[in-house]
Order: C-alpha cells, then sequence, then structure tokens
C-alpha cells in the first residue's frame, strides 16, 4: 500500500456526511491488514456516530503521514500494534539461538543474536553508530548490518579480530572490528578515522568473570586476580565508551551470575552497581533464559546431579541491564 493511495481514499472518505455511507465505503481503503490498519478499520465499521468515525479516519491517515517516533528509535507509536516482534516485558523466553545466515555458535560465550537484535530495534535508529567493547565473533556488528546499523568493535583477542573483519568483508559490511584493550583504547582516534564524534548505543558483553578463560593475557577480564579486580576493569571499559557515547542515549550490560566457593556470587548485580558508579542511570533488569551452554553441553544429568547434591540450583539465565546516559 502507498501512503499516496491511502491519502486520497481516506480524504473522500472524510468529506461524506452520512455514517452508512461511511462504513459501506470502507472497503476503498488499501487495507494491508497490519494490526494496527485492522484496529482502526474495525473502530470505524463499530463507530456509533459521523464524528466519531471520521476521528479514527484521521488517527489511520496519521499513523503513515505523522509517524510519532522517539528520538532514539524508529518504533512509530501511531502503529504501535504493529511491532509484534520487539519484546517490552522484562522476561526475555527465546527457544533457541538464531542461526541465520552469518551467525553461528562456534565461539564460546558468544550471545544470542536475538539480544542485540532487541536492544538495536528499541534504542537506536538507521543510520546510527553502535560500539561493541567485546566484540567477539562480531555478533553485534553482522545485527547492526541487517538493521542497516553502524557499529564498530574492540576485541583483544587479534586472531578474533582477523575472523571478525574477513567476515564484515564477506558481509560487503563497512563494520569492522578494531584490535586493542578496551579499558584504555583512544576511542577518540578511532572516531576520528570513522568520520564520526559520538556513538548511539554501546552493548557491553564481558568475559563472567573467569568462568571460561578467554586468553593467557594479564589485561583479559577473564584473567582478574579476585572479584575487584574484574568490576575495577569493567568499570574502566565502561567509563571509556560511555566517553563517546551521546547524551541521553542508551547502553546495555549482559552479564551473569556465577558459583564461587559453594556460594552464588551475584556478579551481574555487582557488575550493574559498577556501572551505577559511574553515574549512568539503572533504566530496565532484563532476564534472559539460555537452555544450554558450550561449557555444559552434554552434561546435564552431572549438573542435575551437582545441584542435587549441592543444595543450589543451575544457572538458566542471564541479565541485561540498560542504562541511560544523562
Amino acid at each position: 500500500m502507498t501512503q499516496d493511495k491511502l491519502k486520497t481514499s481516506v480524504e473522500k472518505l472524510l468529506k461524506l456526511d452520512h455514517l452508512d455511507t461511511l462504513k459501506s465505503q470502507i472497503k476503498t481503503i488499501p487495507y494491508d491488514k497490519t494490526p494496527t490498519q485492522k484496529h482502526y478499520i474495525d473502530q470505524i465499521k463499530h463507530a456509533l456516530g459521523l464524528t466519531r468515525a471520521k476521528h479514527y479516519l484521521k488517527r489511520l491517515l496519521d499513523t503513515f503521514l505523522k509517524p510519532k517516533c522517539k528520538d532514539y528509535n524508529d518504533i512509530n507509536l501511531h502503529a504501535w500494534q504493529d511491532y509484534t516482534d520487539i519484546q517490552t516485558d522484562s522476561l526475555w523466553l527465546f527457544d533457541k539461538r538464531d542461526q541465520s545466515g552469518e551467525h553461528h555458535a562456534g565461539y564460546w560465550g558468544n550471545f544470542v543474536p536475538q539480544i542485540p537484535n532487541q536492544l538495536l530495534k528499541r534504542y537506536t535508529k538507521k543510520g546510527d553508530w553502535v560500539l561493541d567493547p567485546f566484540c567477539g565473533s562480531g555478533t553485534t556488528l553482522i545485527e547492526a548490518e541487517k538493521l542497516n546499523r553502524n557499529a564498530f568493535g574492540i576485541e583483544l583477542n587479534s586472531d578474533m579480530v582477523t575472523k571478525t573483519n574477513t567476515l564484515c568483508e564477506r558481509l560487503s559490511s563497512k563494520n569492522t572490528c578494531f584490535h586493542g584493550d578496551n579499558t584504555n583504547i583512544n576511542y577518540n582516534t578511532l572516531t576520528k578515522q570513522l568520520g564520526i564524534k559520538q556513538v548511539q548505543f554501546v552493548i557491553f558483553h564481558p568475559p563472567y568473570w573467569d568462568i571460561i578463560a578467554y586468553s593467557d593475557k594479564q589485561n583479559d577480564h577473564s584473567n582478574a586476580k579476585h572479584l575487584d579486580h574484574f568490576l575495577e576493569m569493567l568499570k574502566k571499559t565502561c567509563i571509556n565508551a560511555c566517553s563517546i557515547l551521546e547524551p541521553g542515549r542508551f547502553c546495555a550490560l549482559i552479564i551473569s551470575d556465577k558459583y564461587q566457593d559453594s556460594q552464588w556470587l551475584p556478579l551481574g548485580f555487582f557488575a550493574m552497581q559498577s556501572f551505577q558508579e559511574t553515574g549512568l542511570q539503572l533504566k530496565s533488569i532484563v532476564v534472559k533464559n539460555f537452555n544450554k551452554t558450550k561449557g555444559k553441553q552434554n552434561q546435564e544429568a552431572l549438573w542435575r546431579y551437582r545441584a542435587l547434591q549441592g543444595g543450589y540450583y543451575v544457572f538458566k539465565h542471564e541479565y541485561i541491564f540498560i542504562f541511560q546516559k544523562p
């Protein structure tokens, strides 16, 4: 359906003087049967007065000709019923990992593509710039390309940088990954190189401390000597990355908890507090399920036994903390 055809059809109906005539002509409206269109068409059909029917006709027209969007995304709030693919609840349940296109689960610890997909739809607009300081295998860069966002990442592992950039080249994507330490890399130099001044979203997916050792480098977050050391490194990463985050825009931290010394260590909430200490405002806490991890692959029975024996529950979730920069 084109906007011109819709506009012409609705304007003709708005000139009618009788409710029954208007209702009988509803079928002349170009109708794609989206939830929003269906809602307004139904309201017009059931309207008890001509003024009310024309009110919904105007609302239908405004949905397409006068979109209502926030400054930080492309979601048209006049057509909010159409966004059935976007999560708005704080519990995210995904049956399985999206492995479409170039996505794969071969890199330990990479998050499911649905996470950056959801976050970019909610908190960015087409053409915005996204930063991933823990770029890894490039999941964020792939999703940003699919959604017409620009993105760049930072990765400590030089071999991974090469693989990720090779992937971006294969996708004919301008999104790229830089080699460096995200705690002290000079973002101003990188933004000048990219021809930008700021980014509009930052997505942090750090190692969950020492659960998986990603390298033998001392400046690798997964090799932090103790909890405070890990949180200190994470805080530095946050401050450095958010120095180029546009005020009023958002960032997200994806992290889980861990077991240590026969106790549940609330790593996620310690990390959340570290981010809050930088001045970021906490907007939401999302809990996302996961059914299988590479570290527990084919070990469900063993972990069930350990849970029964040790008095704890097996992790089946991780957190997505969403912050806004004042």
